[in-house]
């Protein structure tokens, strides 16, 4: 057997069956249609934001990382909450423009970044957070030709990264941002160079539990932006500090303690650090990761070699994460739930799978679950982030799960 993950607190049992908002999921399924869905939960997003908010200090603003989930109805139902958004291709930016956020709250990373994307950008009046000498200096060449002084920002590779991060973004040779030890220098001539100054980008890991982690890697980051602006002699309106915070996905983990986090930003904002400059922190996964849920069903049962499969109507060209083919390095599973019978006991061991051919397509393995037969609905947290978009959705031509905001 292998342990599954937590089940997110916000789902609950209503008379055995898996409820969301108080709603039973047979009930949001016969609104849907159908499975495969993705059900998001706005009381779970609202309330993880309230929680931040009240964590932090006011000084820090929140910023969403649209490449989270970039579904149009969150992006609208998330723009009143947060204070701004933070993208990484000119497509995510044409998907806010689309909603009627303004472009003075968008800031654009991304190494890679083509002509025209740039030139989007300046045109729109996005921030760029530069990622190279050399696009800097492609957004300057843009800039003048269009007769705009460009909105940049430099996204910095510091000397550190963030201990214990799922995925690493800095430290040692990175594709993502300059070196610390270049950034002063190219900050003086973009500054000198007349473009509309933004600060820095410094974003050391992401999907971290370790608040000490965290808060040594703010610090850190706070200390290099201030020793950076020292050394061009320049101003710092706004700093990007990154996120970083991580959700629990297997069994073991335990949730991040926001509180230690913002009790240690507090005592930055008490000692008045880097006054005048505005203090971010990008979330993404952190905010909606766990406020969604992927339903699928059983369409088949077998028996192979003594071990049972359940065959399910999604998979992993849905949640390519839950299946392990997204930069894990071990597989392990995902909080996983027989929707209809959440809190019976469990009865027997099974694989679940996906429909398409490939032995890739595997969503669980040796899952203790209560007995699912054909047609019974199969639930897999944590579903919010990089979830539809992160996945090969066009695969085998299944084509996309639908999606719904509850």
């Amino acid at each position: 057997m292998k342990p599954l993950g937590p089940v997110p607190a916000g789902f609950a049992a209503v008379d055995g069956e898996l409820a969301l908002g108080g709603v039973k999921i047979s009930e949001w399924l016969a609104e849907a249609g159908d499975t495969p869905i993705f059900l998001y939960s706005g009381d779970m997003i609202a309330k993880r934001i309230e929680a931040l908010r009240t964590a932090l200090p006011d000084r820090i603003e929140l910023n969403y990382a649209v490449k989270a989930n970039p579904w149009p109805p969150l992006l609208e139902f998330i723009e009143p909450l947060v204070d701004g958004f933070d993208i990484a291709s000119a497509g995510e930016w044409l998907l806010l423009d689309e909603a009627g956020i303004a472009a003075r709250r968008t800031s654009f990373a991304g190494p890679g970044k083509r002509d025209e994307e740039l030139r989007t950008a300046i045109e729109a009046g996005v921030t760029l957070n530069c990622e190279s000498a050399g696009e800097a200096d492609r957004a300057l060449a843009i800039g003048e030709r269009l007769g705009r002084a460009p909105r940049l920002a430099i996204r910095v590779n510091p000397d550190f990264e963030l201990r214990g991060s799922g995925m690493k973004m800095s430290g040692g040779a990175k594709v993502f941002g300059v070196d610390a030890d270049k950034a002063a220098g190219l900050a003086r001539r973009v500054v000198d160079a007349g473009v509309d100054w933004q600060g820095f980008h410094i974003f050391a890991g992401s999907q971290s539990l370790d608040a000490d982690a965290i808060s040594e890697a703010q610090r850190n980051t706070i200390d290099l932006a201030r020793r950076l602006a020292n050394e061009a002699g320049i101003t710092l309106p706004k700093l990007n500090l990154g996120g970083g915070f991580g959700i629990p996905y297997f069994a073991g983990d335990e949730p991040l303690d926001l509180y230690a986090v913002g009790e240690k930003l507090h005592e930055i904002a008490a000692a008045d650090v880097l006054p005048g400059t505005r203090l971010v922190l990008e979330l993404g996964r952190y905010l909606v990761g766990q406020a969604g849920v992927y339903l699928t069903r059983v369409v088949d049962r077998k028996e192979s070699q003594g071990e049972t499969f359940l065959i399910i109507d999604g998979g992993l060209h849905h949640q390519l994460a839950a299946s392990g083919n997204f930069g894990a390095v071990v597989k392990r599973n995902y909080p996983i739930a027989v929707a209809h019978r959440v809190d019976a006991e469990p009865e027997e061991v099974v694989n679940i799978c996906g429909c398409l051919c490939t032995p890739l397509d595997r969503l669980a393995t040796q899952a203790h679950l209560p007995r699912a037969e054909v047609g019974d609905p199969i639930a897999i947290f944590c579903a919010g982030a990089y979830g539809a978009t992160a996945s090969p959705m066009h695969f085998l031509g299944h084509g996309p799960a639908r999606e719904m905001l509850v």
